[in-house]
């Protein structure tokens, strides 16, 4: 009964505002900026607040009818009304108006446009959240959100590893049944997830510079192709860029997870170049990857690292028989240094990060993304993504029509997933961030999200299960072919 008068009375007092509206002529002040945007059909509500000290309340119009309206200056969406609404408006336009209660009156902001398209983005996202400093990795935790709505849980966490740092989750085409991530430090490893079955392998052999670093699955599921690196960290004099990571040593090989065997081949071996950051393509006939020439190691370490411009190149490999081409193609020998290859999963687009030298973009606010179109071989320079801030860490959902990213557009700080649709013209639109439930997320979360990966499902496993693994599981140790 108290419910019904509290509506009640909510409803009355609605009805009785007689504050006049007026035009503002002015965008509505809204973050984060979800105006002008293509979004999925399958999209948690794009919930906001309005950058306005003055607000007493918001009221959001949606083709005309009252979509939401909040309190001072946050505005939740009803999940069961936005999930109407964009299935009522696939293949259309939403014209948004927000309005914003002053005092005396109603501000009346400029409309714009939420463009809802049938492609949808595949419905989990994970990614490791993280301080922003450099040399903090306590207290980390790897979630996994429904981007569908707002659930969300850790699957690791540092309390249940023994306070070793964790990264680099990746799944084999999206799928949650297989995938991989690491967890350093003494008695740690890779961590391989068959639908829910962990095991914990010591991607190492003798001869090789270290163990394995960046890494992408073949298509059949059996194989890996990873770095193996030898990493140096520096300390900048610029306060834009706290922390450079950088190789001394790095190759790129190929492993047999099944049988335990590493496979190697002189042209990704070459102890003159710095391989790294290999990916195999959706058919798994060719291995992208990144190389830089070896620099001297003496001198100023600012300098040396400047040296390291990394280019983009391929080889062949028959996963049949276990061999390589003889031959690398370059690819991209453009000014800058190229990391991060992801190709996506049609074969038709290859996403990059591009900065000014070295392989940690993190930190190097000039980071940018690029799209190579694979088959024509022209370069999208993504102006409608970029940012003057940095933007990397990409991966794409499984129909090829979406990619998340982490910017730190904000603030240069913290780093936040994107979204950004690719059309079938190959036209990337404007990026969104990952919703939340609560407007005021983003202005009170204070930690960056790091390495976001879309999955075509929940992961099968959990934090609880990571920890028995980490407790009772021994290394299973590699041979090198």
């Amino acid at each position: 009964m108290r419910n019904i008068i509290y509506i009640l009375l909510a409803l009355f007092l609605f009805s009785c505002d007689n504050r006049e509206e007026m035009a503002t002529g002015k965008e509505a002040p809204i973050y984060p900026d979800y105006t002008d945007v293509t979004i999925p059909v399958n999209i948690a509500p794009l919930n906001f607040l309005v950058r306005d000290s003055l607000a007493e309340g918001v009221r959001v119009y949606a083709n005309g009818e009252l979509l939401a309206k909040g309190g001072n200056d946050g505005v939740s969406i009803d999940e069961g009304d936005w999930r109407k609404l964009l299935e009522a408006n696939v293949g259309k336009e939403i014209s948004v108006t927000v309005h914003i209660a002053h005092a005396d009156e109603w501000l009346v902001c400029n409309p714009f446009k939420w463009k809802v398209v049938a492609d949808k983005i595949d419905p989990y996202l994970t990614y490791r959240l993280i301080e922003p400093d450099y040399e903090v990795f306590s207290r980390l935790q790897l979630q996994e959100r429904c981007v569908e709505n707002f659930s969300v849980r850790n699957f690791c966490d540092h309390e249940r590893v023994g306070n070793r740092c964790m990264n680099c989750h990746t799944f084999s085409q999206q799928n949650p049944g297989l995938s991989m991530m690491y967890v350093r430090g003494e008695g740690g490893g890779a961590v391989l997830n068959r639908n829910g079955e962990l095991s914990l392998l010591d991607i190492k052999a003798d001869g090789m510079v270290g163990g394995s670093v960046y890494f992408g699955f073949h298509p059949d599921g059996r194989h890996i192709v990873f770095s193996a690196n030898k990493i140096i960290p520096a300390f900048h004099a610029s306060g834009s860029k706290r922390l450079e990571v950088f190789d001394t040593e790095s190759d790129v090989n190929v492993a047999d997870l099944t049988d335990g065997r590493i496979i190697s081949c002189p042209q990704l071996n070459d102890s003159l170049q710095l391989e790294t950051f290999p990916t195999f393509s959706p058919d798994g006939k060719e291995i992208y990857f990144c190389t830089a020439k070896k620099p001297s190691f003496t001198g100023d370490a600012e300098k040396v690292i400047k040296q390291l411009q990394y280019h983009l190149c391929r080889i062949s490999f028959d996963a049949a028989k276990e061999s390589f081409g003889n031959k690398v193609d370059t690819l991209k020998t453009a000014g800058t240094s190229i990391c991060h290859p992801r190709i996506s999963p049609d074969g038709r687009h290859l996403l990059y990060t591009v900065q000014d030298y070295g392989t940690f973009p993190i930190w190097h606010r000039e980071a940018d993304l690029r799209m190579l179109d694979l088959k024509t071989m022209r370069v999208d320079t993504l102006a409608l993504v970029n940012s003057e801030r940095s933007d990397t860490y990409h991966s794409w959902s499984s129909n090829s029509r979406w990619f998340v990213f982490a910017s730190k557009r904000d603030d240069g700080l913290y780093g936040k997933p994107y979204f950004c649709y690719v059309d079938n013209q190959g036209r990337a639109h404007k990026p969104f961030v990952l919703p939340q439930q609560y407007p005021h997320f983003y202005d009170n979360f204070l930690k960056s999200f790091n390495a976001p990966e879309l999955g075509r499902g929940a992961l099968p496993f959990t934090a609880n299960d990571m920890r028995e693994l980490m407790n009772t599981a021994k290394p299973r140790k590699f041979t090198r072919k």
